[in-house]
């Protein structure tokens, strides 16, 4: 059974201000996102599932989707504020939707097999696409799967980034340890600064990049899980309820464990203005060097 890939872009119109400025990164004008559903296809998975907003649905269908509907099985999976299990309802002046949660959830009804979730704007590498998909084929219920980033692999040179380190045992996820300002230093070391100190770190972490693999009932504990959060958190206007937070409680539970498929890969993504000429630059040499065609689709 061919896995299907998860892209969460409910959040594209509103970072972007308008789907019109996704930005062309590759050579031929290519955008991050067509190199993730290349290496996707490339690597084997059979349907692609698209997470966005009903309000730029025409758009977004006209101008990235319909790139991809001869070359893979396209669906798409609707986030709304108002998509609440039965008795629950939006408190009056809560603007966003619920989280990446609620987003995965928001596409229980169309994906029957393993699948992998991933943000849309990022870059994540031929390689952790290959990766995952052959860590489903070992995978054993309960478990959850996950590939992890060397930290030096993930660094912007213009400013801090915020990541999760990994503490790995026996190649299972045991702790993540959320740190949110790690920088190069001048004298080029590693570092991640926490109440004004700063501790050196090798490079060699391994961090979550939001790259995650999950067998199909991974829905049901989903489902049972958002009922569980908005008992809680649900008369809030801001909180929000992210897949991190739930697949760690779910592994502090007992009720999963989380594989690392360690990558080597390069993960790009713009997090400051000035990175745009370095992942333009990349992208050029790997498509020099025959890691992509000359022409992404041909």
């Amino acid at each position: 059974m061919k896995p299907t890939l998860l892209i969460m872009a409910a959040g594209m119109g509103s970072r972007y201000g308008g789907l019109k400025q996704l930005d062309p990164v590759g050579p031929n004008g290519e955008t991050l996102l067509e190199y993730s559903i290349y290496d996707a296809i490339q690597a084997g998975f059979g349907k692609v599932v698209f997470v966005i907003r009903h309000d730029f649905e025409d758009e977004f269908k006209k101008q990235i989707g319909s790139k991809f509907t001869d070359k893979i099985e396209v669906q798409y999976a609707f986030q709304s504020l108002e998509n609440l299990p039965a008795r629950f309802t939006v408190p009056e002046g809560r603007t966003k939707p619920w989280g990446t949660g609620q987003a995965v959830l928001a596409a229980k009804d169309l994906i029957n097999e393993p699948f992998c979730v991933q943000n849309a704007d990022d870059f994540y590498g031929a390689e952790a696409y290959q990766t995952i998909a052959t860590g489903f084929q070992s995978l054993e219920k309960p478990e959850s799967c996950m590939v992890g980033y060397r930290l030096k692999n993930t660094l912007s040179p213009h400013g801090s980034v915020s990541r999760g380190v990994c503490k790995i045992e026996n190649g299972y996820l045991a702790e993540v340890n959320e740190r949110t300002e790690i920088i190069t230093n001048a004298a080029g070391t590693v570092q991640y600064i926490e109440n004004g100190a700063a501790t050196d770190m090798t490079g060699n972490e391994i961090v979550s990049m939001n790259f995650w693999g999950f067998a199909p009932e991974f829905f049901q504990t989903l489902e049972e899980r958002f009922i569980e959060f908005l008992k809680v958190k649900g008369g809030e206007l801001k909180s929000e309820w992210y897949i991190p937070d739930i697949v760690t409680r779910m592994m502090n539970n007992g009720e999963t464990k989380i594989k690392i498929l360690s990558s080597d890969a390069q993960w790009f993504g713009v997090t400051y203005p000035e990175d745009r000429p370095a992942v333009v630059k990349a992208l050029k040499k790997m498509h020099d060097s025959g890691i992509y065609p000359p022409k992404l689709w041909g």
